[in-house]
């Protein structure tokens, strides 16, 4: 058996307002994912605008990276993770689907977390990630 580490990424945006998600199992990190995340979520808006909080990392602002013309950027200040509302849905999947479990593999433990991801609803989406510095 082989013992050690792999990973899987879960790209996400939810509205803290209506609780309409995106979300993609991707590969890697990287501009090129993040590329297909955007393009992704350009598609699940049927041409409505949107702002996508992001923090600073080198793929959410690469001079490679594709933003469709209804999505607006918004960087938050470095070192400041816990200001993204999406940052709450990752901890709660993590809370609820992969805390104190042994995978055997990769897929069993994307699955889990698929499982778990399918479970929300709109509601619960938006109350998770609703912050009341987001409301006006």
């Amino acid at each position: 058996m082989h013992t050690g580490y792999e990973s899987f990424y879960m790209y996400s945006a939810v509205s803290p307002a209506t609780g309409e998600d995106v979300s993609l199992f991707l590969p890697w990190v990287n501009t090129a994912m993040m590329n297909v995340f955007l393009e992704a979520m350009r598609g699940s808006l049927n041409g409505r605008k949107c702002i996508l909080v992001l923090d600073q990392a080198t793929w959410h602002s690469s001079q490679g990276l594709c933003v469709p013309e209804n999505i607006e950027l918004v960087y938050l200040p470095a070192y400041s993770p816990e200001l993204n509302p999406v940052e709450r849905l990752w901890q709660w999947l993590k809370r609820h689907s992969l805390r104190n479990q042994f995978h055997l593999n990769l897929e069993s433990a994307m699955d889990a977390v698929q499982k778990c991801y399918q479970q929300t609803t709109r509601s619960f989406l938006m109350s998770l990630c609703r912050c009341k510095y987001l409301l006006h």
